[in-house]
């Protein structure tokens, strides 16, 4: 693994990867989900690249070691854009795989480039149907500490624990170091520990379904995708629900579809080792 950086050319954003494998390979590009940063793949992108790909797992603007806009430009559009500026990088169209607003971004990157972009979409836990209490719940708890952050990284595991109640905690010594978390968050002068990703990229986003231009929009981009697409699902998740895949079946009969037992929105961090095997049977189908 080596870190890589890119240039975006809304903001001239610099945005932070890391990079497993070969660039001659072809490239998969991991795209996290909203407050979540490269590291939330796990050992994902080093299972792709065992398997011949090169894997370059990104930080989104405003998230992990990217650059905060300036401008507070979070909107929908603006990821998609950076996507294409990433993608456009590689010398072959890369396969994206995108968590949530990772999704979002590269289905709404492919079809902003005329549907001449990726050649391939993995959307883990995102269509364009979504729950709104699961939307809700999902910006409540990432507001809930954002300003005041957490006096300890044990306060943190605490909280998160909270919203993962599915999730087996770790009992083992190694893990009390937290070395998983601290990825994910920054020591600040205060001495507390805040979220490593910019609060105000919340601001301008729809926080329901009520915005049906974005919905209907997603659809249309979804309707349009004739590349090869696979749709994870994680099974007790609050975003997406089965009837919601159903309807995303609907939209791209050629997809394929994982349902992934004991996992939330979260997929890739309920289940790791699961998600990694269905993303690289898909992979292994494109060779």
């Amino acid at each position: 693994m080596h870190p890589i950086e890119f240039r975006t050319t809304r903001g001239n954003i610099r945005l932070m990867a890391d990079a497993y494998g070969d660039p001659q390979w072809q490239p998969v590009l991991l795209a996290h989900g909203g407050g979540q940063t490269r590291h939330a793949w796990g050992k994902t992108a080093e299972q792709i690249a065992d398997e011949g790909f090169y894997a370059v797992a990104l930080d989104l603007r405003g998230h992990g070691e990217s650059d905060w806009a300036h401008d507070k430009d979070y909107d929908f559009r603006t990821y998609a854009q950076d996507i294409i500026d990433v993608a456009g990088s590689f010398e072959r169209k890369p396969i994206a795989v995108g968590a949530s607003l990772g999704g979002i971004s590269s289905l709404t990157a492919h079809d902003m480039a005329g549907q001449d972009l990726l050649h391939a979409l993995v959307l883990v836990d995102i269509t364009p149907h979504m729950e709104a209490d699961g939307l809700s719940r999902i910006r409540d708890f990432m507001l809930e500490h954002a300003a005041a952050g957490f006096a300890s990284l044990d306060d943190a595991a605490d909280f998160v624990a909270s919203y993962t109640p599915h999730r087996t905690r770790p009992t083992d010594p190694e893990k009390k170091n937290h070395d998983g978390l601290k990825k994910n968050l920054r020591l600040c002068e205060d001495g507390r520990y805040r979220w490593h990703w910019d609060p105000a990229f919340l601001d301008r986003r729809p926080h329901n379904t009520g915005d049906t231009i974005r919905v209907n929009f997603l659809e249309e981009a979804a309707r349009a995708l004739t590349i090869p697409t696979l749709l994870v699902r994680g099974r007790v998740s609050d975003l997406v629900s089965p009837e919601s895949a159903r309807a995303f079946l609907e939209m791209v009969p050629h997809a394929q579809y994982v349902d992934i037992q004991d996992a939330g929105h979260m997929v890739a961090g309920d289940q790791n080792d699961i998600f990694s095997s269905a993303v690289l049977n898909f992979l292994r189908e494109l060779k």
